[in-house]
């Protein structure tokens, strides 16, 4: 995958006093069922942050059915909002207890040469320059660079034999024909873990739309030698240019953000582990005793998929926040990122039936449906209202607010230096519902065409 998914999560913001403000949440979810607390606090929020998008609540016509019928609504809605607000309570609230974001690091002579670095390329000249220049870079810890290409016809080949006329520690290789059980990427890197040299005791996977910063290797590897960590992913900054990317990727992270809580965390069951495979350092002796990527040959998110077969097996991973060591620019606009991340973050691949299932109904009640529901409780006419439409009127305005305070959390993920129209980063809870959809339709689909590849269903 690429964790939809994952980014510099300082949910720290839910203790701070501007949330405070708007309702307290670092204890118990004070949620007072009357008509007070629905009309002017839930409601209030509703037309405030509607009007954001034009939209003007006080001209909305009533909603016109039964109170009896929205009075079971409402009901069902707090039967299943709470038991979901809690959990979501309880993954966002372990943020001020994570570990904190990665910063570089000088180099290490004891480390010298103890690092392979891998990246799989198929057709990626337009974007793999920055990450040649960052590696280049890197001190003394990369023993080489290998570029494992799947016979890519624009340019690529030449960009690497370019930079490796300038350091020695760049070489490029073609990977064997895929065969038909494999997904393309997970076999490119099984084929560079393959072929790393000998006396490396670390290999690094980084994808070709990353942009390694200073100091990053040296800081992985050193973190991973302190704390005794088998493997770790990270969290990069996503580079952001135009104004559709700007409003939908962060709904989209945010749906990581709600299922597996903030990077930098631990004691995640094995199951519930998040990854991030743009930038993948793991143990050499692990990934040989885990047979390479051959575990995780069938899966589009097969960082995750071997993330969590490591931790089953025993390994220490982490994912961690590495917004200040490393950058990536994604996709080129909306629509791109609609069709390329949207269709891995899903993880069913990683994930049992159930398990994905029941996420996705999780984020249907926690951000897919909150912003919607909180303006029809909002239009309801005062002497319709029951306790009952109060009590989720104030639990999904509750939920709103929530969303929009996550966005100060999550801001340091984002490089907007060049973006267009920033100010629609703030309008992203907007995309909440198109972001929730995406990630259900792709629950029900597999890929069948992948960087320029046809898979068979």
């Amino acid at each position: 995958m690429t964790l939809g998914g994952l980014a510099s999560l300082g949910i720290e913001v839910l203790n701070s006093e501007s949330l405070k403000s708007g309702v307290s949440i670092s204890g118990t979810i004070g949620l007072d069922l009357s008509r007070n607390i629905a009309a002017n606090t839930a409601a209030n929020l509703a037309a405030n942050f509607a009007a954001l998008a034009g939209i003007n609540l006080t001209n909305t016509a009533p909603i016109a059915l039964p109170s009896a019928i929205l009075s079971g609504v409402a009901a069902l809605c707090l039967a299943v909002q709470l038991p979901a607000i809690a959990l979501l309570l309880s993954r966002l609230l372990r943020g001020p207890f994570r570990r904190k974001p990665l910063q570089p690091s000088a180099p290490d002579g004891a480390l010298l040469g103890a690092v392979s670095v891998i990246i799989p390329t198929l057709n990626e000249a337009a974007r793999l320059q920055p990450c040649l220049d960052g590696l280049s870079r890197q001190s003394y810890e990369v023993r080489e660079v290998l570029v494992v290409d799947s016979h890519s016809e624009d340019g690529t080949r030449d960009l690497v034999k370019q930079a490796a006329l300038q350091d020695p520690r760049f070489r490029l290789m073609t990977d064997d024909p895929l065969p038909i059980d494999w997904v393309g990427r997970p076999w490119a890197l099984h084929n560079g873990f393959g072929r790393m040299a000998e006396e490396s005791t670390w290999f690094l996977s980084l994808d070709a739309d990353t942009q390694p910063q200073p100091g990053l290797v040296a800081s992985l590897v050193q973190v991973a030698e302190a704390e005794g960590l088998d493997l770790i992913t990270l969290s990069p900054q996503f580079i952001l240019q135009y104004p559709g990317e700007i409003w939908l990727q962060p709904a989209l992270l945010m749906t990581l953000v709600y299922r597996f809580g903030p990077a930098g965390e631990a004691g995640a069951a094995a199951e519930r582990l998040m990854a991030n495979g743009q930038c993948f350092l793991c143990r050499k002796s692990l990934l040989a005793a885990l047979g390479g990527f051959s575990s995780a040959r069938h899966s589009f998110c097969d960082d995750v998929t071997l993330v969590r077969n490591a931790a089953a097996s025993g390994a220490k991973v982490g994912f961690l926040d590495g917004a200040k060591v490393l950058k990536v620019r994604m996709y080129e606009g909306a629509a791109e990122t609609w069709k390329e991340w949207g269709r891995s973050l899903d993880l069913k691949d990683a994930s049992s039936l159930g398990q994905t299932l029941g996420d996705l109904g999780f984020l249907a009640a926690v951000q897919g449906l909150p912003l919607l529901l909180t303006v029809l409780f909002a239009s309801i006419p005062w002497n319709d209202s029951t306790p009952m439409i109060g009590g989720a009127l104030a639990l999904n305005g509750t939920l709103v607010l929530i969303r929009v305070a996550l966005l100060w959390a999550i801001a340091p993920s984002y490089d907007l230096t060049k973006g267009q129209g920033k100010w629609l980063f703030w309008l992203s809870p907007l995309a909440d519902p198109l972001a929730v959809l995406r990630i259900a339709i792709s629950t029900f689909q597999r890929p069948t065409q992948w960087r320029g590849r046809v898979y068979r269903q």
